[in-house]
């Protein structure tokens, strides 16, 4: 059963498609992000949880060569798509506990690795879940009121664009330790219905342009069939598959500039992530460009920015 797999950069043509259908001249205030490692920027760095990067060997292709709590080389896709809209070059991580009020304006990501809509997932890993990320974006928004004032948070609720990427470490790390529950379908109909609460819950604090990128088989009726016959929700919400792509990636590495397709940069990349891929490991890569995968788990830096921009520029050849 083919699995929507979370190369959530892409999300980014949702955007454009949305922006072209209203006019050029649309403005997105800020990006705001909830989710798992792919779109984490160093909020798991000051948790309780063995499942955090702020460690080389991770980060060495990030501008000045820092371990910012990024699961990557480098860069990842809620920097990739900021940096797209014209917002910032990086998305700031919510946790992080210098941020300043301005560091605000742009956006933030509250995404934090390991977890997933089960809530489960996220005590298993000792992360901040999805749930708990609506609270923190509660309170972003009150400090928007609070250093801003209302009509700047207003502006950042209509008119921001909010993703939602999560789901994947449920169906890997949950699923077997709630199999006593639900099996394979029952478990995927769970996680779509928890995915569309959320996007609920989000609209009625105010987000009006939602994606959802999520890796709940693509087609799911309970999810398909309740996020678009809902009226209730006025707004974009927006799913993207791009399964096809990142599968011909992998089995025809070349013709994306790609060396090696079937193992991560770090360690000996069958299974490094996290602890495992670390500055002791003498068998990491020289050259994370030449790799799909960075980990055992995560994207590079480049290969989120090649599938960013061959999709986004096949999106746009159909729009114009």
């Amino acid at each position: 059963m083919k699995l929507q797999i979370i190369w959530l950069a892409l999300v980014l043509i949702a955007v454009e498609a949305n922006a072209v259908k209203q006019g050029k001249n649309v403005t997105i205030p800020a990006l705001i992000v909830f989710g798992d490692s792919i779109m984490d920027t160093g909020n798991n760095n000051n948790l309780p949880t063995l499942l955090k990067c702020n460690f080389p060997p991770y980060g060495k292709d990030y501008p000045g060569g820092f371990a910012t709590g990024r699961f990557s080389d480098g860069r990842v896709p809620s920097d990739l798509i900021a940096e797209k809209l014209g917002l910032a070059k990086t998305l700031p991580a919510y946790m992080n506990p210098y941020l300043k009020p301005e560091d605000l304006l742009k956006g933030v990501t509250f995404a934090s690795g390991g977890t997933g809509y089960d809530p489960l997932t996220a005590k298993i890993m000792s992360v901040i879940s999805v749930w708990d990320q609506l609270i923190y974006f509660k309170e972003y928004i009150s400090k928007i009121k609070k250093h801003f004032g209302e009509e700047k948070a207003k502006d950042i609720l209509e008119h921001s664009f909010f993703l939602v990427v999560s789901s994947s470490n449920d169906l890997a790390h949950t699923y077997l330790a709630q199999a006593h529950r639900y099996d394979r379908t029952s478990y995927a109909n769970f996680l779509a219905d928890s995915a569309v609460h959320f996007v609920r819950e989000l609209h009625k604090l105010g987000a009006r342009k939602i994606g959802v990128f999520s890796a709940v088989p693509v087609g799911c009726v309970p999810l398909q069939r309740t996020v678009f016959g809902d009226k209730e929700l006025d707004g974009v919400i927006i799913y993207i598959n791009v399964y096809d792509t990142l599968f011909d990636m992998i089995q025809h590495p070349k013709k994306y500039g790609f060396e090696v397709a079937d193992r991560g940069c770090c360690g000996k990349g069958l299974l490094a992530i996290s602890y495992l891929c670390n500055s002791l490991n003498p068998f990491t890569c020289s050259n994370s460009s030449a790799y799909i995968f960075w980990d055992s788990y995560h994207p590079s830096e480049r290969a989120y920015q090649v599938i960013v921009d061959n999709l986004l520029d096949k999106y746009l050849s159909k729009v114009y």
